[in-house]
């Protein structure tokens, strides 16, 4: 029986790309999902094919930069199945630009979505986590979040950010044995840039973005980490394209 079994998840970002692969992963696993994503459609719909496989599912229209939407997220989780084992905090924004474009409200999405949406579904588990002595934050970052490139800044800013909360968080919770993991994915087939605003660089990043690998691999990567027994925390791990040079 996989260490998945049973286990409450709730997903962030879960209507496409990384948080739709890494449901239907959990899913076939036997945990219990927590969907949460603004596009009802997409969640409905991933819902009902999770449930067509046997899996189990519920979906709450959940916008990750508002605080109070996050706590009734896991308020809801805790109503449906009474036990929060693991958050996965995958919603994320990447609209890249250089700075001197000054597109501030590009930058504000990134801040808000990226560092607060990550800290406010910390902020909402970890009062139920601590009541039990366990539990499970898995952060998405990216490799901009170790390595800076031009046009990337605000974007690696946030996601460098979120690997000193997810260290932070380790330690500060380690004795209450809650476990903390960043994930650092490369080039991944999402939605992500969709995001991207600037046309200087975009034809760039879609050329990087050619060699870019499924979002089943970020999954599976996921799906390893929380299979672990509780003695063993896997902290951090930066999966790339094998093509991918940075």
């Amino acid at each position: 029986m996989s260490n998945i079994q049973g286990k409450v998840v709730i997903i962030t970002g879960a209507s496409s790309g990384i948080g739709e692969a890494t449901a239907k992963e959990l899913a076939s696993k036997g945990a219990k999902l927590v969907l949460a994503a603004r596009r009802e459609d997409r969640l409905k719909k991933l819902q009902e094919e999770i449930r067509n496989n046997g899996g189990q599912a519920i979906y709450k229209v959940t916008d990750v930069t508002s605080h109070e939407q996050m706590e009734e997220l896991a308020a809801y989780a805790l109503s449906e199945f009474g036990k929060i084992d693991v958050l996965i905090n995958n919603a994320g924004v990447m609209p890249h630009s250089f700075l001197y474009k000054k597109k501030i409200d590009d930058w504000n999405k990134m801040i808000d979505v990226n560092i607060k949406g990550v800290l406010y579904g910390i902020a909402a588990v970890l009062p139920s986590m601590r009541e039990r002595k366990e539990g499970h934050i898995i952060n998405v970052s990216s490799v901009a979040g170790h390595v800076v490139g031009a046009g990337s800044t605000v974007y690696a800013g946030t996601k460098f950010a979120v690997r000193a909360i997810s260290e932070g968080l380790r330690k500060e919770e380690y004795a209450n044995n809650i476990r903390s993991t960043i994930i650092s994915p490369g080039a991944v087939k999402t939605e992500l840039t969709n995001s991207i605003t600037d046309m200087d660089l975009k034809p760039g990043i879609d050329e990087i973005y050619k060699g870019a690998i499924e979002a089943e691999a970020i999954a599976r990567a996921i799906a390893f980490v929380i299979e672990q027994p509780s003695d063993v925390a896997i902290n951090e791990m930066i999966i790339r394209p094998t093509q991918q040079e940075r």
